[in-house]
């Protein structure tokens, strides 16, 4: 009996040994975004994404040990898919839209302008058929990484400039920044489009570099671009997706299913609360740019379609490069214009129809 109470209270110890052992189980996790915090996005790693990933693992004897780094810290603007796919973060803000040929599938709204400013709609579009797409999900996956969501909307792109705006002819010979393939929208203008990013627009303006940018409210607001280019015509180029929150897909597969479960509820807390955040913030931008002496406009539907009618039809060309590389861009750019006319929106041009 004795020795049986004695096993019994051994085994018992060593019961909770182990699980006292476990409970302090810790995963060390890197963040990475090329952009600073002051962006609604990376923001909302913080405030949101980590937040929500540590309440779903709670009561699962696992910890996560964050280290994030933001705004070049580790990663560049367009480095960081690189720095998640070779393991130097784990998980990463990535940046579709400065990964053309990487993400191409990702960037559809790039090459479809002027068809829904609500960038909610356009976000939630995207991560839905990322369930639904193959193409859209090997995208990732070929460069070692799992998607997780937390689709990055940017609110209706808009044009600021150093020089009032009054009609297409007023852009000719102007240097205009633009993101990625945003730069394709200026074609037919007369502009000269010149590859830009956020985090350099502001100098580039001051400098000369630009006469004006390509850009949305609520990054114009942190960046200050009113400083430098206080006209601002609201054109309607339209809501953005552009890009999302990945991790290295090794090291996901690697994970138990609570971690991986926890990442994921993290990406969709994200999504929704970076989008209620963003329509609150929108019009605060422009109020609080014109109280600093920005000059607003909006142009009418004439011009809008003046100036999508003389585009090239870059997406139907864009699709048809991806058709070639086996990429299925047709079905992609169809199944994007169909899902946003179904929800209500009313493309200025049907990209995918001509």
């Amino acid at each position: 009996m004795k020795r049986l109470i004695a096993t019994l209270m051994t085994t018992a110890i060593l019961a909770g040994f182990s699980g006292s052992v476990q409970a302090e189980t810790t995963i060390n996790v890197t963040m990475a975004a090329g952009h600073p915090p002051v962006f609604r996005w990376v923001k909302h790693a913080s405030e949101t994404f980590i937040p929500t990933v540590n309440k779903a693992l709670e009561g699962t004897d696992i910890k996560i040990n964050w280290s994030e780094q933001y705004g070049g810290s580790l990663a560049k603007v367009g480095g960081v898919l690189e720095a998640v796919e070779e393991g130097l973060a784990e998980v990463g803000l990535v940046s579709s839209l400065f990964e053309a040929a990487k993400l191409s599938p990702q960037n559809v709204t790039y090459f479809t302008p002027f068809v829904s400013s609500n960038a909610m709609a356009v976000s939630n579009l995207i991560d839905a058929m990322h369930e639904e797409n193959q193409e859209l999900r090997k995208a990732w996956e070929d460069n070692n990484l799992e998607y997780l969501g937390a689709a990055i909307g940017i609110d209706d792109y808009l044009l600021m400039t150093n020089f009032p705006v009054n009609s297409l002819d007023d852009l000719k010979g102007k240097k205009i920044g633009a993101p990625g393939p945003a730069v394709n929208w200026l074609k037919g203008t007369g502009a000269i489009g010149v590859s830009g990013n956020l985090t350099t627009y502001y100098n580039e303006l001051k400098t000369g570099v630009y006469d004006g940018v390509i850009v949305f409210a609520t990054a114009a607001l942190p960046g200050k671009l009113y400083e430098v280019a206080p006209n601002i015509t609201r054109v309607g180029f339209g809501a953005q997706y552009a890009g999302g929150i990945a991790a290295n897909k090794d090291w996901f597969d690697a994970q138990p299913e609570a971690v991986q479960t926890a990442l994921r509820r993290g990406g969709v807390a994200q999504r929704k609360a970076y989008h209620e955040d963003l329509e609150a913030a929108v019009a605060n931008a422009f109020d609080v740019m014109k109280s600093n002496g920005a000059t607003i406009k909006d142009v009418g539907p004439e011009f809008r379609m003046k100036w999508a009618a003389g585009m090239d039809n870059v997406a139907k060309s864009w699709a048809a490069k991806l058709d070639e590389e086996g990429k299925e861009g047709t079905k992609v750019l169809k199944a994007y214009m169909d899902e946003m006319r179904a929800a209500g929106a009313k493309p200025v041009r049907d990209w995918d129809k001509e």
